[in-house]
């Protein structure tokens, strides 16, 4: 039984969008816009493994401590390699910075919210906006992996991207606080 839930598919899934964060990191040690056409490809398909691995996993009654532990992983491994991978090469750069900055850091500080929590076997319930919220995320970070290339066939990719990338940084900064105050009482008591 224990290796069936390891080896199920939304699992696998979330196995395969922590694989594809080399892989759209090594897309970027080649020149061209062809490299960041298949850094796109892969990100989005790591995109979608997200809606559905949760989605399989609840409807096949395949939820696991191992899925519900590595899912935010992924998830948070995708978003903020790709973040330092596009201001490594530039793309994200200047003031857009912060945003990206403010997404990090928020990532970091409600990981570690929710570990000290559940050390109190504390649960903090993902609310619809932070969902939005991760959306948002991943619709910017495509809209910048894409950058250059994108802004050959259609001006302005890269804009949207960054535009995005602000407004996923006032989502994460507005879930953030809703995490935090959620758990200040209980650090509080400590």
């Amino acid at each position: 039984m224990k290796r069936n839930i390891v080896l199920s598919l939304p699992n696998l899934l979330t196995y395969g969008r922590i694989l594809a964060v080399p892989a759209v990191t090594a897309c970027f040690y080649f020149e061209g816009n062809t490299p960041r056409w298949i850094a796109l490809g892969i990100f989005i398909l790591a995109a979608v493994t997200d809606f559905f691995d949760g989605y399989l996993a609840r409807a096949w009654q395949q939820q696991s401590a191992l899925g519900r532990m590595l899912d935010p992983i992924a998830d948070k491994l995708l978003v903020s390699v790709c973040l330092l991978v596009l201001a490594g090469d530039g793309t994200i750069g200047g003031w857009s910075m912060i945003a990206a900055i403010i997404i990090l850091c928020r990532e970091i500080l409600v990981s570690g919210l929710r570990e000290f929590l559940a050390e109190l076997q504390v649960s903090v319930p993902v609310t619809k906006l932070a969902k939005w919220k991760t959306t948002v995320q991943l619709i910017a970070v495509a809209f910048l992996l894409a950058g250059p290339a994108g802004d050959t066939i259609l001006p302005g990719t890269t804009l949207a991207g960054l535009t995005a990338l602000w407004l996923a940084a006032i989502l994460t900064l507005y879930t953030g606080y809703d995490y935090f105050r959620a758990g200040i009482g209980h650090l509080i008591k400590e």
